[in-house]
């Protein structure tokens, strides 16, 4: 059964008249869409119509399924989907207001040593209605209105490589920053990619100006092929070619991901050498201490280590954080997302 969300109004309004529905109706059931109304909550359309409706498209492409509240506050969400595949979201609480990080599929077949999304491997991509669905279903559970959006960023950092499913992915931006619904600024959106070098240039030819972040982990390609399968098929060159080219086209500065790995990654000689590679670029790196995986073997630095790191990398000029920590006790720290209950259930 489609999912409202994955078709355009004028998709919609084609169908709708296939059933005898007047086309008027699409701009109500979509704005129901974008309240998270269910069925049962529309009250502009008639009963008659609604049964039609039921029996043809979804309103609702995922909802609750389990909630876990972490010491620090943060919110872990996990998701069904209509076709029972579980998802995570996690809700992390700031000055500002709430950022949300949003899956875009459903495993991961990347294969990077340190994360635990991708153990399962792929299962199959989130559709657009579902990448969207995660902001709308947890912004309601926040607000418990139609109306207040309380979400004002997103990070497409949860399960999934987001360039790995373009597709939906590009239609998830246009949906999330449609100025008629929640009207998300593309300043407010970051997403996260291993290093899919055409479909980042192809980001930046098809006109989208978010946030881009590399997931880099490596100051040389020896060191990211023992961490990351990716960096068997794009060099470090490569990726940072293509990151030029996204800032020249969107003059956005990229951001750059480092997870530091006790033994493999962590040393002064290693933070001397990504200064050098980064030096010059309108960049920042945020530098992770690695968050557990029992199945990676891999051990994390400690945190005077972590702001070692970072100190060597200013020095040399370059504009670089520490990244606070925030819902490891749940398992919703970066690079611990996966789908958990299915793991536990055994049902793939």
């Amino acid at each position: 059964m489609i999912n409202i969300l994955d078709l355009s109004i004028e998709e919609l309004k084609e169908k709708l008249e296939q059933l005898n529905i007047k086309p008027f109706r699409a701009k109500q059931i979509y704005d129901a869409c974008f309240q998270y109304k269910d069925y049962d909550e529309v009250s502009n359309i008639s009963k008659a119509e609604k049964e039609i409706l039921k029996q043809n498209f979804n309103l609702l492409p995922v909802s609750i399924y389990k909630v876990q509240e972490s010491k620090d506050g943060t919110i872990k969400f996990a998701l069904k989907c209509n076709d029972n595949s579980i998802i995570e979201s996690v809700l992390m609480s700031y000055k500002y207001g709430y950022t949300i990080c949003v899956s875009t599929q459903v495993g991961c077949r990347m294969g990077c040593s340190f994360c635990a999304s991708t153990r399962n491997g792929l299962i199959r991509n989130l559709l657009a209605s579902e990448i969207i669905g995660q902001i709308l279903c947890v912004n309601k559970y926040l607000s418990n209105s139609t109306n207040e959006r309380k979400i004002t960023n997103v990070v497409l950092m949860g399960c999934g490589e987001p360039l790995d499913n373009y597709e939906n992915l590009t239609c998830f931006l246009n949906l999330v920053t449609n100025k008629d619904y929640i009207a998300i600024s593309e300043r407010n959106i970051s997403i996260s990619t291993c290093g899919i070098v055409p479909n980042i240039k192809k980001l930046a030819d098809d006109g989208y100006k978010i946030n881009l972040t590399i997931s880099l982990h490596a100051p040389n390609d020896e060191i990211r092929k023992q961490l990351m399968k990716v960096a068997n098929a794009y060099s470090i060159k490569e990726i940072l070619d293509a990151c030029d080219y996204y800032f020249e086209k969107t003059h956005r500065r990229v951001y750059f991901e480092y997870t530091m790995c006790k033994g493999v990654n962590d040393s002064e000689d290693n933070a001397k050498e990504l200064a050098k590679l980064l030096k010059g670029r309108v960049a920042h790196v945020n530098i992770i201490a690695l968050n557990a995986v029992k199945e990676a073997n891999l051990e994390t630095v400690n945190k005077k280590d972590a702001y070692k790191f970072c100190e060597i990398l200013t020095s040399a000029g370059l504009s670089a954080s520490v990244r606070r920590t925030l819902g490891a006790d749940i398992d919703g720290a970066c690079g611990q997302l996966r789908n958990k209950i299915l793991d536990e259930t055994g049902n793939k």
